[in-house]
Parts: C-alpha cells; structure tokens; sequence
C-alpha cells in the first residue's frame, strides 16, 4: 500500500511536467526536449538553495525563472537561428547537463530539509497538500490559456500563418510558450528531488517520456467525454500523470527488476500509443 501512496505523490510530483509537455506539444505543437535538461536543472536549484538554508519561498520562483530561461534559449534558437525545434532542444539539453554540474559542484546532492510544502501542513498530509497545489496550478494554467494571451499561444500551434499574417510577432509567442512549458517542467523537477530528498545529474534523462506518457493516458482516459473544454483537458492530463505513476507501481510491485524501469515506461507509453491510435480511422 506504501508503494502505491509513494507512487500517487509521485504523479502529483510529475502534474506539472506533463502541463508543460502539454503546453509544448498540444498547445504549441512542437517536439520540445529541453525537458530532460530543464527538469534536473529545477532539482539541482532546488537542491542547492536548500542546501544554503535559503527561505523555501525564495525556490519556486527561482526554479521557475531558470527552467523559463532555459525554455527562452531553446525558442531563441529555433525562431531567430532557425534551427528546428528538435535540434534546438537537444542543444540546449546537451549545454544544460553541463550547468546542472556547475549548478550542484557534484553529481549527487542528498538534504535532509524535506519536503517543503509538508513543512506547511506536516508530513503525513503531503499527498493531500500536494494535490491542493495541482489543484491550484491547473486552475492558474487554465486561466492563462483562457487569457487573451493563452488564446493567442493556442492559436500558434494551429495556425502560425494566420498569426503572421494579422501581425503577430510569432517569435516572441513562441519563446513565452516555450518558456512557461519548461518553468513548469523545472518545477516538477524540484518537487521530485524534495520528495526523495535528492536531486542526481542524470535523474532528468528520459523523463519527457513520462511527461508524453501522461499527456497521452490522460487524453485516452478522457476521450469517451468528447469535449474540446480546456479545463476538462488539463484535468484529464493530471489523472493522467497519477495513473502512469500508479501503472509502474504495480508493474514494479510484481517482483521485477528496477533496473527494467526505464524499458517498462518506454513499453507502457508505447502501449498506450498504440492503442490510441488503433481508436483512430485508417488513413488510405
């Protein structure tokens, strides 16, 4: 039972990386994997600022700021070097392994502060005061993306030539967008690391597949509601972040070998893949 609490607060952990891959793939419909650097860049702030005793609600913003930073150098690359997404974000994630390093001086930083938010409410409430901080982000992101300036960045995914045309400096959009999606994936980094109390070098490697493998769950769980309500999509991409976690529990609870984890995630999502796409009508 530990096993599958663990696992709830990890999905509630892992909400705000799969917003941000939402943001990047469904809303602004580009392959973003500064992901994997981002999201340890988050821990590794987090890390440090907790190592140096400062206040805790000097490391939200900060974590935010630097994964928001990360996200605007991936989008300046793309936009005004015109290197495609993809490229530019395997650049940036390559650069950032780097800056994680100097970040954190060594590739592992274990603390024993805990936590943050269950220092607010105590320890054995932290699965409840995390969900009222889920709670609270995916109202924020849907206000934002219901905002003039959210009803602008959605329309970029699915028509930047009609943005273009109506004089919107589309370059700009696209580095906000890029920005607010992996602001939010550093913050997933950071409450990953407080809840295990560690942050690791290489604990952001393949982690956009758990973000995509949420995304994806969730909009399978939902799809029998057909609705186009954005809320209702950004609700359906956080269940989808605890059912993944609770998935890898079970599998993992069935005795196997932890060093499979990784191939498990890779065959769950591609499971999940597969059968979302066998819903769809064939293509002639």
């Amino acid at each position: 039972m530990e096993a599958y609490i663990s696992a709830i607060i990890q999905g509630l952990c892992f909400s705000s990386l799969a917003l941000g891959i939402f943001i990047s793939m469904r809303v602004l419909n580009l392959p973003d994997i500064t992901t994997d650097g981002s999201f340890t860049l988050g821990a590794a702030v987090t890390a440090v600022m907790l190592a140096q005793q400062i206040p805790v609600y000097f490391i939200l913003p900060a974590v935010c700021i630097c994964g928001a930073i990360a996200g605007s150098i991936t989008g300046i690359i793309h936009t005004v070097l015109r290197v495609h997404v993809l490229l530019a974000g395997i650049i940036v994630m390559t650069a950032l392994y780097s800056v994680n390093l100097i970040v954190m001086g060594r590739t592992n930083i274990p603390f024993d502060e805990g936590f943050f938010m269950s220092n607010i409410f105590g320890d054995s409430n932290t699965w409840i005061t995390m969900t009222i901080y889920v709670a609270v982000l995916v109202v924020i992101i849907n206000r934002l993306l219901l905002s003039d300036f959210g009803i602008v960045l959605r329309a970029l995914g699915s028509n930047s030539t009609m943005l273009t045309a109506n004089g919107v400096n589309t370059k700009a959009l696209t580095i906000k967008g890029l920005a607010i999606s992996n602001a939010l994936t550093a913050l997933s980094g950071s409450m990953i690391a407080q809840h295990q109390q560690f942050a690791d070098l290489n604990m952001g490697i393949g982690i956009v597949i758990i973000g995509l493998g949420s995304v994806i769950i969730g909009e399978s769980l939902f799809s029998f509601f057909k609705s186009q309500v954005l809320f209702l999509k950004l609700v359906a991409v956080f269940f989808g972040a605890l059912v993944f976690r609770v998935l890898i529990a079970f599998v993992l609870s069935q005795d196997v070998n932890p060093n499979y984890l990784r191939l498990i995630t890779a065959t769950v999502v591609l499971a999940v893949v597969a059968l979302s796409y066998k819903k769809k009508p064939a293509i002639d």
